[in-house]
């Protein structure tokens, strides 16, 4: 009998070709948080991104049933309970290396926007309005300091990438690796240094308990007119006081890809007139659909055939 395979949130076509073509029964949809778990009784694995979550209530209702493998086809894993699915039996895997380039561009691209005011020009250009002079007042990159905050690949590759255009580049992590500072050239330091010298903070780190990373004290911590990127996960910043630091101009801007309720809610906050924003896109690319894609087939073989 054929290992049946749900994929909720999409993957890429060849990949999902090649397992089929390797004797895999694929089915593509999606289900409602109270349907899902019902659902995944009769797969033995199920492909999902970002739009799907599995917690204990999906676990519970698959138990009995076939299910022994959630793949999570991109870097983080919060949005499945792991420790609980993998307590009953059931493996969680990742793909963590095929999305990092296409996200440190992303987070790359949200610090030249909030540089130079491209997302707050561009929408008034729409508008027919000519506000040369009201967006002649940007930055460059160029000699300011970034401070990246979850130095694994996503971190790294947003490092290199800054200091090519010739950003300072500092890094803080709760675990070092061996020898990459001295590879990179970019060095460790501790948090609280970190927001006293950054010109722009980029988030880079996992979901976190005990709340958000960028919370009010450390905002108040932070340069006067620091830019602040989050392209992790929405709930590593505190929405309600990266507002009042925008308003107050603590914050001059802010370059957002992920929001603690997604879809996003908080209009004040993405309407801000020095928030650039976007929906959640950091892994959005063909290139990174196509890496994933493969590792996904690499984690489903390696599973199921090993």
């Amino acid at each position: 009998m054929a290992i049946r395979i749900l994929v909720t949130d999409g993957m890429d076509a060849a990949a999902m070709e090649k397992l089929r073509n390797d004797g895999f029964e694929m089915v593509e949809q999606f289900y409602a948080p109270d349907e899902l778990g019902a659902a995944l009784r009769d797969f033995d694995c199920v492909i999902i991104r970002s739009a799907t979550k599995i917690r204990k209530p999906q676990i519970d209702a698959a138990l009995g049933g076939n299910l022994k493998l959630i793949i999570r086809a991109g870097v983080g894993v919060d949005n499945i309970d792991v420790k609980y699915a993998e307590e009953k039996g059931i493996a969680v895997k990742n793909t963590p290396k095929a999305s990092s380039q296409s996200v440190a561009e992303l987070a790359m691209a949200h610090m030249f926007s909030c540089a130079r005011f491209i997302s707050a020009a561009g929408c008034t250009m729409r508008e027919g309005k000519w506000e040369k002079k009201a967006y002649s007042k940007g930055i460059e990159l160029a000699g300011k300091t970034l401070g990246i905050v979850g130095f694994g690949r996503i971190g790294q590759r947003l490092g290199v990438m800054a200091k090519g255009i010739g950003m300072n580049v500092i890094a803080f992590d709760i675990f070092h690796i061996p020898g990459i500072e001295e590879q990179l050239g970019i060095p460790y330091v501790e948090m609280d240094e970190l927001l006293a010298r950054a010109d722009f903070i980029s988030v880079h780190a996992p979901a976190v308990d005990g709340g958000a990373l960028i919370n009010a004290e450390n905002i108040a911590k932070m340069k006067d007119g620091v830019v602040i990127i989050n392209t992790s996960r929405g709930t590593n910043l505190d929405e309600a006081a990266l507002l009042a630091g925008l308003e107050s101009g603590k914050v001059r801007a802010a370059g957002l890809d992920v929001f603690a309720d997604e879809p996003a809610s908080n209009s004040a906050l993405y309407n801000h007139p020095m928030v650039s924003s976007t929906p959640h896109v950091g892994a959005g690319t063909k290139e990174a659909t196509k890496r994933i894609g493969a590792e996904l087939v690499q984690v489903v073989e390696g599973f199921f055939k090993a």
